[in-house]
């Protein structure tokens, strides 16, 4: 993956060691779930869905109709400004983000509006946002009530060593995917996943891997247009569908959980949808809402 050639971002916050004043996790006490479902939000957050208090209640979706994204001119993807972090893993986050400003970007002008990016706010251990409080074990995620993606780059380490995820690609996904939220809450997405899914968990449930299955599904879109650049390759895209198959809601539970508590998806579903915004690079491709079966 040639990920230095990509534009490097300035909308990204590093945190360094974390926050001070102590506490970690997500304050899941209280909150009347069964034991399982509570599994699965806590082992899904622990890989890079959202956080958890979004699954209970901060989040939605819908179907955004959105037109396909026009190819980046050539040059488009340039190395970005000679100051950099001195962590190389901080450094690609940074340039991985440039990337996805620059891809989102055109899909939005192309339906005339205006591509807000989010930031990127680098921790470890621990830190602070608008949707609570999160601590490395939570992993990657989005929270739509300031509009930043958190991500402790400890994880990639976790997802190559303990979920066999490795490669540039796979680290990449997890961005592209966590943006893909960030899609969702600009297009209005998420404001009407809210208002679907008030009631049964079981509906909630349902909802929510729809979600995630669009999110991976745009994180695909920005991968089309990695690829058509040259800065991805054959085995970049394996990279990726092995890093989409490891966080399986099946995968991850081994199937001790049932099916109406998953939150995120099969191992099947979440490549599949991937490999369809992969293939078409066309966000309407994402419409996980309007199929009998996602």
């Amino acid at each position: 993956m040639r990920w230095q050639d990509m534009r490097r971002s300035d909308n990204v916050d590093d945190r360094g060691g974390g926050m001070s004043g102590g506490g970690g996790g997500f304050p899941l006490g209280g909150i009347p779930l069964s034991g399982g479902a509570i599994i699965v939000i806590v082992i899904a957050s622990l890989l890079f869905g959202v956080n958890p208090l979004e699954l209970l209640g901060m989040m939605g979706g819908s179907d955004p109709q959105v037109q396909a994204p026009q190819q980046q001119p050539s040059g488009s993807a340039t190395r970005g400004p000679a100051t950099r972090s001195a962590d190389p893993q901080k450094e690609f986050s940074a340039r991985v983000l440039g990337d996805t400003e620059d891809v989102w970007g055109s899909v939005f002008k192309s339906i005339g509006k205006q591509y807000t990016p989010p930031r990127l706010e680098l921790y470890s251990g621990a830190t602070r946002s608008a949707c609570g409080t999160a601590s490395t074990a939570v992993g990657p995620f989005y929270c739509p009530a300031d509009r930043d993606v958190y991500l402790d780059t400890a994880f990639f380490n976790e997802l190559h060593t303990r979920f066999g995820a490795p490669g540039d690609f796979a680290q990449a996904y997890v961005i592209a995917h966590e943006v893909g939220h960030h899609v969702q809450n600009l297009l209005g997405t998420m404001q009407q996943f809210d208002a679907r899914a008030k009631g049964d968990p079981r509906t909630r449930n349902a909802l929510s891997v729809r979600l995630e299955l669009q999110a991976d599904c745009y994180a695909g879109v920005w991968g089309n247009s990695a690829q058509k650049r040259g800065l991805i390759d054959t085995n970049d895209v394996e990279s990726g569908l092995r890093a989409a198959a490891a966080v399986g809601d099946d995968a991850i539970t081994k199937g001790r959980v049932a099916p109406d508590s998953f939150t995120h998806g099969t191992s099947e579903q979440r490549t599949r949808w991937f490999k369809t915004g992969l293939a078409s690079g066309d966000p309407r491709s994402c419409d996980t809402f309007s199929t009998r079966s996602p």
